[in-house]
């Protein structure tokens, strides 16, 4: 005599549903009482597979088998299907990752003069309001407040020597002391920087960026800052004591 079935009294159970198309899954909630015909109906939508065609799996949290949900007229809450289980579709008609591959999807193309005629996209939306490179006075006043920064960084540097003594003030980090070792233009980036060696291994590079060399220094020893980020004057080495002899 088989044993009687046991029949939560919780008439609803939260389950994660995967399929074939879909491995990764949805987390979903079932009453008990429907029957296995009308939850392969709902989850049709939700796996890609078809009623007709679907086949049914209970699995635990371990992704082991606990059973199949085989008879269309049994109710769900017949079977041991528990909150945190997973109900896995198969279907022979589906492919893996069918739904997830957007590799065989038609991509949307349209020419960059197709695109400025038309009036419903963001560049069109951008140009009625004036926004971003749209608005003349504000691009304007951009470049000219980039033009009198890069003066200034400029005047900053013509005051500096190859081998000041100097304190580098970045924003947000501890200063640190060191020797200007270049002033000028760099490779790796554009407007005027200064090369410093460092009193200790506080810095970056060796003198050398991306395989230019600017001055000589031992590794890590080695850095690049704006001039606007530099003051030389008389500062003693890191770690000096002037009372000391």
């Amino acid at each position: 005599m088989a044993a009687p079935v046991s029949v939560s009294s919780n008439p609803v159970v939260s389950v994660l549903v995967t399929s074939t198309a879909n491995p990764f899954g949805v987390e979903r909630r079932f009453e008990r009482g429907m029957n296995i015909s009308t939850l392969k109906s709902k989850l049709e939508l939700v796996t890609g597979a078809f009623a007709q065609t679907m086949k049914l799996s209970v699995l635990n949290s371990e992704n082991k088998l606990i059973c199949q949900l085989d008879n269309d007229d049994a109710l769900l809450g017949s079977y041991p299907v528990d909150d945190g289980m997973t109900l896995h579709a198969e279907d022979s008609n589906l492919k893996a990752d069918e739904y997830s591959d957007t590799s065989k999807v038609e991509k949307f193309e349209i020419s960059e003069d197709e695109y400025k005629k038309r009036t419903d996209s963001v560049r069109a939306f951008k140009e009625r309001n004036r926004l971003g490179r749209f608005n003349e006075e504000l691009v304007q006043k951009k470049e000219e407040e980039l033009k009198l920064k890069e003066q200034a960084e400029d005047e900053k540097a013509a005051s500096l020597k190859v081998n000041d003594r100097c304190e580098v003030r970045v924003s947000g980090q501890p200063s640190r002391r060191g020797v200007v070792k270049y002033v000028g233009k760099t490779e790796f980036k554009p407007g005027t920087w200064v090369g410093v060696h460092y009193d200790e291994p506080h810095g970056k590079n060796d003198g050398s960026v991306g395989g230019k060399r600017y001055f000589e220094c031992p590794p890590k020893y080695g850095g690049f800052v704006r001039p606007s980020n530099i003051e030389v004057g008389d500062f003693p080495e890191e770690g000096f004591d002037d009372d000391e002899m």
